[in-house]
Order: structure tokens, then C-alpha cells, then sequence
């Protein structure tokens, strides 16, 4: 409703009434104005309310929903099922976002869609700057692995040469099929045993670089969030090292966008040497669905040659995800959410992990000793403990963005029950089992 329209209201309905409606139209507006305006993530969240007109107003710019559109090319946001229309607000986004050459593009039948794009890319930059990072970036549809993927790919064109990624070990698959489908071989540098904390062996990666020749080296391979025992690599002399090798330095930043201590590691790792880019996931830090991810750096030229080395159209429902829940949470929200992460992370083993699960308690890891697993031909011993051999089993949770200090309290009342039933169970054994009189030795050897 335009002016002129709350106007011929007035001639049906009570001024008052209708001046009333338009000044809370007004206040809608208002907040519209201002996202468009500064392009940043509002301090307070917005009602759903806002947030669907917003949607809207976006949706009927596009060219399948104008009145009386004749869309005769092959992709016209066409849709069989309502249902599906429904869920995406009926923007043309249905057929993607960006064009064939680049995923950041603007479509020319699509300024709604290609708006929210932009703004998604422009709120998601600024929550980086938020938590800790000023650099450029841009929502991919794909999650952490694929994402790396695609650096390791852009990469390629720099060093056309390169076989190798240097890559400081952490048992997690995803990132090392990354570089392996990207076509490199990755070269497995181990970590060293500090206290009980499992740390980059600087020296070991230095003597790889030495050994295979910095040219044939695509990059090094970093990671910040981990699980523990493992803790996140020395960035700043890892950084410092590709800066004096000329290496470019690719940063696995899966969850660390939650994460004062990983942002603060990234930027400084940036200020003192060379960090080309690092990659976040969507629905680790934002709370939305699995698909997207966030890459980021800090020479803009390099970011903008990842968003044009996709392949294709791109689609939208990542962006859309997160445009909605930072609009919903409004910075304020969202800072609350971290703060309250990092306070409730202040605070037989294959068979402690199974009764946990059977007792609701999802996510917690048990890490035995002696597991072995190959991936793409390469045999981890010790796997999931990041080391060949770490010197004890252990359990550990992630403290992860979103959650609660009543969470954390119910997943250690139930731990505490696993673990005394355990030691029941173990004490009925031991009670159970034949034992040999003091004055009779076992004398078969066996």
C-alpha cells in the first residue's frame, strides 16, 4: 500500500484507523530503509511479520510474478507444486541465483532475487566483522568440504603446477576428500603432543616444504575449530611461514565463526603473514539447515575469482536460510548466542557412547584407542584422536552456538549415570569370573 492508497482508504474506512495502519506500515518500512541503506545486520531482530513483508516486496519484483508475464525461455522460476512456491516466497530464485559466470552475478529478469543475494552476502560480511574478521565474502550453496574444494580448484589456476597440500592432521573426513577431489595429494603432516593438548608441528611442515619444493606446493592446509584433544594450529606461524615461502595459506574455519579465540587467530594470521582464505560452514554457526557455507578473504580480487570459479547457476535456499535467521536474530541476538556458547564451554569407552545415545544425548564423541581408517588410500591409525597414538581414550562435546546451560547440565546428570551403571556392570564381572585359590597357579600358559 502506497500513499495514494492508504489515501482511497480513508474514503472507506475511519481516517483515524487508517492513518493508524499506515503508520505501523511506516515502522515496517522503517527498518526495510534502513537494511537497505547501511546493508548490516539490524542491532535488534526483526518480528516474522517484517520479515515476510520484506520477502515479499522482494518476491514481486521478480519477473515470473509480474502480471500478465509471458516467460517463454527455459528457466521462468516454474514450479509444479505449490507447496514448493510457497516455501521459497515465490521468488524466481526457484531457478538459482547468479549466472553462469559467476555466482555473485546480478540476473536481469530477477532484481528481487539477485537484491537478496547481495544483501545476504553484505549481512553475512558484516557479522564476520562482528565476530572478530574484516574481509570479503560470499554464500555458496555447498557445505564446508565441497566449499574447500572449490579454493583448492581456484588455486589450481595460480599454480598450475602444484601437486601437494601441506595439511597439519585432524581426523575429520570431509576436509581431507576435499583436497583429494580437488585432485591433489595431501600430505599428512602429524601433530605434536604438548601436555595433553595435540599441537602444530611447525618444524615437520617446514621440512615438508624443504622436501617437496615450495612451487610444487599448492598451499597449506590449516584448521582452527577442532574437537579436543586437538587445538587449532599455529596460524600466526603458519601464516608467517607461506608468507616468506610465497604459499598460499587456506584456512578450515568450520565452526569457528562462534569463536572469539579462532576469529581473533584468523586476523591476526592475516595481519603478520599470508591467509588466502578460509571457509565456514552455515549451519554450524547460524543454526540453519545443512548446504551453505561462507568464503571469506582478505584480497578481495582472489574471493571474487572463487565466486566465478563455480560452476553454473547457484541455488538460493542457503541464502535465503540465513538472510532470515540474522534478520530474526538482529545482531543484538546473535552476540547473545555466542556469549551464552562461551559460557556453557567454561564448564568401557564404545559402550559410554552407545548409552548416552540410547539416553537422548546426541553429539558426544568417545574416542577409543587403536581405530584405524583409510580414506582415499591414505591409513589413519588413531583415528578421530588426531594422533598415531594419543595416550588415553576420552570422551568430548561440542559447546556449540546455540547451546544451553540446561543442555549442558542434563547431558552431565545423564553422563553420570552412564558412568555409574558402567562401574556396576564392571564390578558384577569382576565378581562373577572364576578365580584360582592362592595355593593353585595357572600353570598352562595359556
Amino acid at each position: 500500500m502506497n500513499s495514494e492508497n492508504f489515501s482511497l482508504s480513508e474514503k472507506i474506512v475511519s481516517t483515524s484507523y487508517v492513518r493508524q495502519g499506515s503508520q505501523a506500515r511506516r515502522s515496517h518500512e522503517q527498518l526495510i530503509r534502513l537494511l537497505l541503506e547501511q546493508g548490516k545486520c539490524p542491532e535488534e531482530g526483526w518480528s516474522e511479520s517484517t520479515v515476510e513483508l520484506f520477502l515479499s516486496e522482494l518476491a514481486v519484483m521478480d519477473s515470473n510474478n509480474f502480471l500478465g508475464n509471458c516467460g517463454v525461455g527455459e528457466r521462468e522460476g516454474r514450479v509444479a507444486s505449490s507447496l514448493v512456491a510457497r516455501r521459497h516466497y515465490r521468488f524466481k530464485l526457484i531457478h538459482g541465483i547468479g549466472r553462469s559466470g559467476d555466482i555473485a552475478a546480478v540476473q536481469p529478469k530477477a532484481a528481487g532475487s539477485s537484491l537478496l543475494n547481495k544483501l545476504t552476502n553484505s549481512v553475512v560480511l558484516d557479522i564476520l566483522k562482528l565476530s572478530g574478521v574484516v574481509a570479503s565474502c560470499f554464500v555458496v550453496p555447498l557445505a564446508t568440504g565441497m566449499s574447500l574444494t572449490l579454493c583448492f580448484l581456484t588455486l589450481r589456476h595460480r599454480r598450475p603446477k602444484a601437486r601437494y597440500i601441506i595439511w597439519p592432521r585432524i581426523d575429520q573426513k570431509s576436509c581431507f576428500k576435499a583436497m583429494i577431489t580437488a585432485g591433489f595429494e595431501p600430505v599428512v603432516v602429524e601433530n605434536v603432543l604438548e601436555g595433553d593438548e595435540l599441537r602444530t608441528d611447525l618444524e615437520a611442515v617446514e621440512r615438508k616444504i624443504e622436501e617437496l619444493g615450495a612451487e610444487n606446493i599448492l598451499c597449506v592446509h590449516s584448521t582452527t575449530s577442532c574437537f579436543a584433544p586437538r587445538v587449532p594450529d599455529r596460524l600466526e606461524e603458519l601464516s608467517i611461514l607461506c608468507a616468506k615461502q610465497n604459499i598460499p595459506h587456506i584456512v578450515n574455519n568450520a565452526y569457528g565463526v562462534q569463536s572469539s579465540k579462532c576469529m581473533h587467530l584468523i586476523q591476526q594470521g592475516a595481519r603478520v603473514g599470508r591467509i588466502d582464505a578460509f571457509v565456514q560452514s552455515l549451519d554450524k554457526n547460524f543454526m540453519v539447515p545443512v548446504g551453505g557455507a561462507i568464503i571469506a578473504g582478505f584480497d578481495e580480487s582472489f574471493v571474487q575469482e572463487i565466486s566465478q570459479m563455480y560452476p553454473g547457476r547457484a541455488s538460493a535456499s542457503p541464502s535465503l536460510d540465513v538472510l532470515i535467521t540474522l534478520l530474526t536474530l538482529g545482531a543484538s541476538g546473535y552476540k547473545k548466542l555466542l556469549s551464552e556458547r562461551k559460557a556453557e564451554s567454561d564448564g568401557a569407552v564404545t559402550q559410554l557412547g552407545s548409552m548416552l545415545f540410547t539416553r537422548q544425548v546426541s553429539g558426544a564423541r568417545v574416542i577409543p584407542l587403536g581405530k584405524e581408517q583409510t580414506i582415499g588410500g591414505h591409513t589413519f591409525r588413531g583415528f578421530m584422536s588426531h594422533s598415531d597414538a594419543y595416550p588415553c581414550p576420552y570422551l568430548n562435546a561440542a559447546s556449540a552456538v546455540g547451546i544451553t546451560r540446561e543442555d549442558v547440565t542434563l547431558c552431565m546428570k545423564r553422563l553420570d549415570k552412564c558412568l555409574k551403571t558402567l562401574k556396576k556392570e564392571k564390578n558384577v564381572a569382576k565378581s562373577s569370573s572364576p578365580v584360582l585359590p592362592p595355593c593353585q597357579e595357572d600353570t598352562t600358559g595359556e
